[in-house]
């Protein structure tokens, strides 16, 4: 068996490692949306008011009040910290993907500029730039598309064929 470095030519017990992993990966990664899904409400407008609070609107179902310096800083460090280092382990796995450059590229780099527009973007709102809520709105969606797609190609490649390589 010849190994040309691409991830459909691992050996089995490696690629078992690496398909565990990116399914408890994917877990954690779904399960936190579905968080901010039932934080936010999934929209601009719900993104302000978990950061920003809610204390005018009188006919608030959950009162929620504007996050404080070290809940925000707090936030912004740990999920900066966290999504770089799982960027950088599933951007490890595309790039030993069989894609064209352009594409592994894009899919390797994407999510860091997600990133930081996101969590940035969450910081600027809280500190008043609430035009900023579009940003982080467009920004997490286009990580969470990444991830997926990424994920995707990853188990692809996983079950591809060494033959037909």
């Amino acid at each position: 068996m010849k190994l040309n470095g691409l991830i459909y030519t691992l050996p089995k017990e490696l690629k078992l490692l690496i398909g565990a992993f990116v399914i408890v990966l994917s877990i954690g990664f779904f399960t936190g949306l579905l968080f901010v899904k039932d934080t936010s409400s999934g929209n601009p407008n719900g993104i302000e008011e978990q950061y920003l609070g809610n204390e005018a609107d009188e006919d608030t179902m959950v009162m929620k009040f504007k996050k404080s310096d070290k809940e925000m800083l707090s936030m912004v460090h740990n999920h900066i910290l966290s999504m770089s280092i799982i960027f950088f382990l599933v951007g490890l796995l595309v790039s030993i993907t069989d894609l064209k450059k352009k594409a592994k590229l894009f899919l390797m780099i994407e999510p860091f500029v997600s990133v930081v527009l996101t969590f940035g973007g969450i910081y600027l709102l809280w500190k008043g730039f609430v035009w900023m809520k579009y940003i982080v709105m467009i920004s997490g969606t286009l990580m969470t598309l990444t991830f997926a797609l990424s994920v995707l190609i990853i188990f692809i490649q996983l079950f591809k064929n060494k033959r037909l390589g």
